[in-house]
């Protein structure tokens, strides 16, 4: 296969537009790496549009590559070039490389029995050479006598011969098709070894994006259909149409992938077999958590790549819920890693898609539009989330109604956004709009008021209005004690609600042992290694700092600091926070140098997650310039 056919087998595979596809071919289209160290402007000139164009074109080309190898979502500008730059030329020579006669010769006699190619050794050279010498299309006919012990290389080549003709009419009319000759035959008489389910599982197969399938049949209740799926598995892997990697991952040559869609386009159960794919995949996206934790990633991370290749080419076959949530879990398994810019993209993704589907005015718009704002929120572009909050807002009221429990979600979320920006008279009467709503329509009695009576506490909180917070606090305790009981997660961050407040108030020792009580509570309930359970080692920590118990504060703070790092990853939001805490605690007792890195590492990751205009991030840099006037001034 040429190089160039080969990119622009690439570009279609990956649904490259027009566009896209001329900067994809113009920067890559040398085996070398003459067009990569063009300037960006030479280039454009070359296509003859602007710079700013052209560096779109390639943002998106990325975009769409990433969908299918994650790394590139997570390079640099210049990483993202050398790293794709680097997978395509591997797979070019994994799927281009032409052997020698001799070594094609040999790689035969390692499949098929060497005294069976000695007695027609002039015919199986001939079929080397009618397979173009390609190791692919030798390992499936090898793989395909050894089947057949019976059958001769001369009625094998007869067989290969007669499947060329038959595929010429298909070559003819796609002129991209041309390398495949060789493993086409081949192909075609694998193909015909399988039995129906082995087949349509191939085809299955073939929907999968071009990375490692992640296969367990274990989960499969329905022991009929396990055992077929064994089957299937077992007979693709004797003809090596797929190979086995570890166990659990399997992969499926991107030629043969290519082989089994032609079969499924051509089928009349295309449809039934993107429909169960898509809802196959659906239910491992639903397995996402709104905060994954390190082991949750680990076990996500082959998935990926298949929930993504569902919203890219197969979000048809989703229902209009399930596309909300498909699109939503993979921004969650993004943002859980702190990577927001391509959590942003997939709710980005989602809003578009529901509209095209649904139109302007339907509940599910509402509820995409609140997801991206919820993350533009995160993300400290309040600008860009309170236009959505408000339109999510008005889009409810006008469709369910006032007296509407989406309404109350709404409002509350409004408000929290006001809040968060200094907002607070305009955020008070949006709470108490919310809180009575959800009281009206669920009772006094119900989670959902609890929570919205936190929500306005805090509110008191931060204006000031102690007296006013402190009974909100202890109601929505008492309720969700006499919901979920004593021993509830929920009653953990109750206590740790009401223990703030005490803080802020000076009223230490009423604020320590509920402290404790919380830290004590979340330990047991989640286990030591929980987020919830650093950030109570936090919350005591401060505790002690503020009451100058520093030498207990410090070794609550390092285990705070260790336990995020563990759970999240070193480059998360929550990790920075840490470090910052940790940080003003050796600023204060005067250990300047152990205080300096701390903060520069929280607020690099700072500003490399939630940007330089994010609170956060402009507390840890103020908390940065103070040392530094302070350490060294």
């Amino acid at each position: 296969m040429q190089w160039a056919n080969f990119l622009a087998k690439e570009a279609a595979t990956h649904g490259l537009s027009l566009k896209q596809t001329a900067a994809f071919l113009k920067y890559f289209n040398t085996e070398n790496t003459e067009n990569l160290s063009k300037s960006e402007a030479k280039l454009a000139r070359e296509l003859n549009v602007d710079v700013a164009a052209f560096r779109k074109w390639m943002r998106e080309v990325y975009g769409k590559f990433a969908q299918n190898y994650p790394e590139l979502a997570i390079s640099s500008s210049r990483g993202k070039l050398e790293k794709l730059q680097t997978y395509l030329s591997a797979k070019y020579n994994s799927e281009s490389d032409v052997l020698k006669p001799l070594a094609a010769m040999k790689l035969l006699k390692s499949l098929v029995v060497r005294e069976r190619l000695q007695q027609e050794a002039w015919v199986a050279r001939r079929i080397c050479k009618f397979l173009g010498y390609l190791p692919l299309a030798l390992e499936l006919v090898g793989r395909y006598l050894d089947k057949m012990p019976d059958l001769s290389l001369e009625t094998l080549l007869i067989r290969l011969e007669k499947k060329r003709l038959e595929h010429e009419l298909v070559v003819n009319a796609n002129s991209l098709m041309a390398y495949e000759y060789g493993v086409a035959e081949a192909f075609e008489l694998s193909w015909e070894q399988l039995d129906e389910n082995a087949q349509s599982f191939g085809c299955l197969l073939s929907l999968c994006a071009l990375a490692d399938i992640p296969l367990s049949v274990e989960t499969i209740e329905d022991n009929k259909k396990q055992q077929l799926n064994e089957k299937a598995i077992a007979d693709l892997l004797e003809l090596h149409l797929l190979q086995w990697q570890s166990k659990g991952i399997y992969h499926l040559n991107p030629l043969i992938r290519q082989f089994f869609q032609m079969k499924l386009d051509k089928s009349s159960e295309v449809d039934e077999a993107k429909t169960k794919f898509a809802a196959m995949m659906l239910e491992i996206a639903k397995l996402i958590p709104q905060q994954p934790n390190p082991e949750d990633i680990l076990n996500l991370t082959p998935h990926i790549p298949h929930i993504t290749e569902v919203a890219t080419h197969l979000s048809e076959y989703l229902g209009d819920e399930n596309l909300i949530t498909l699109f939503t879990k993979l921004a969650w398994f993004y943002k859980g890693q702190g990577l927001y810019q391509q959590a942003e993209t997939w709710l980005q993704q989602c809003v578009e898609l529901t509209q095209n589907r649904l139109g302007l005015e339907h509940s599910y718009i509402a509820a995409s539009l609140n997801n991206l704002a919820g993350l533009y929120e995160s993300t400290g572009r309040y600008s860009k989330a309170e236009p959505l909050y408000q339109q999510a807002l008005e889009l409810r009221k006008r469709l369910l109604g006032d007296n509407h429990l989406d309404v109350a979600t709404s409002l509350n979320n409004l408000a929290l956004l006001y809040e968060s920006t200094g907002r607070y008279k305009e955020a008070e009467p949006l709470l108490e709009q919310a809180l009575e709503l959800q009281k009206r329509l669920l009772g006094e009695e119900h989670s959902d008021v609890a929570t919205s009576l936190s929500y306005l506490a805090l509110l008191y909180e931060s204006t000031g209005r102690y007296n006013e917070a402190e009974p909100l606090y202890q109601q929505a305790l008492k309720l969700w004690k006499r919901l979920v009981g004593e021993e509830h997660p929920h009653v953990a961050t109750s206590l740790n609600n009401l223990a703030a407040l005490y803080c802020y108030t000076r009223r230490y020792s009423e604020a320590e042992p509920l402290l404790k009580q919380a830290l004590k509570l979340r330990k047991r309930l989640l286990g030591e290694e929980h987020i919830d359970v650093a950030t109570s080692l936090n919350n005591l920590a401060q505790l002690y700092e503020s009451t100058g118990r520093y030498s207990e504060a410090e070794p609550l703070y390092k285990q705070a600091l260790e336990l995020s790092k563990h759970l999240l990853g070193d480059n998360h939001p929550d990790v920075a926070i840490s470090l910052n805490n940790l940080a003003a605690l050796y600023r204060y007792r005067g250990r300047y140098r152990k205080a300096k890195p701390l903060f520069e590492q929280a607020l690099t990751i700072c500003e490399r997650t939630l940007g330089v205009s994010h609170p956060t991030t402009m507390t840890v840099r103020a908390n940065y310039a103070s040392f530094l006037r302070e350490a060294y001034h």
